[in-house]
């Protein structure tokens, strides 16, 4: 369910998921060789990375606005964006839950929360992320 992927196959056709200010968006990425779907989160200064579900690349979009952008590049395999650690408690989860080696209830053990809690950190983060994006529309940026 979670986990991101840094590494591409070859693609038989691409189309936009989802599509956000500041030329962020989800790509859904259909393989050739019949395998599942995969959804590329891209940003500009940013490296691509794929996610096995959409609702992933999404929470992955919304740490992104909630931290007003981050670059993967240079983290290491389990590293942490500093931008994301400065976040907070609330982003830092959501950005676990993103990972591939990560669930709600690893996340939820490593923080010593209930599942539920875990849950409502990442309503906040969801939330946020839209309110960034609802301000920036209303001031123009597109």
């Amino acid at each position: 369910m979670s986990g991101f992927n840094q590494s591409t196959t070859h693609a038989e056709h691409e189309s936009i998921y989802r599509e956000y200010l500041l030329e962020v968006r989800i790509v859904a990425v259909e393989h050739s060789d019949g395998g599942q779907t995969q959804y590329r989160f891209e940003a500009p200064s940013h490296t691509e990375v794929l996610f096995e579900s959409q609702e992933m690349a999404e929470l992955y979009a919304d740490v992104y606005f909630d931290v007003n952008g981050f670059e993967e590049a240079g983290t290491g395999e389990r590293g942490v964006p500093p931008e994301i650690i400065q976040a907070g408690r609330d982003t830092l989860a959501a950005y676990f839950l993103t990972q591939p080696y990560s669930d709600i209830n690893w996340v939820a053990s490593f923080y010593g929360k209930k599942p539920s809690e875990i849950e409502r950190y990442v309503a906040s983060v969801r939330k946020r992320a839209q309110e960034i994006r609802e301000g920036a529309k209303e001031r123009g940026m597109e």
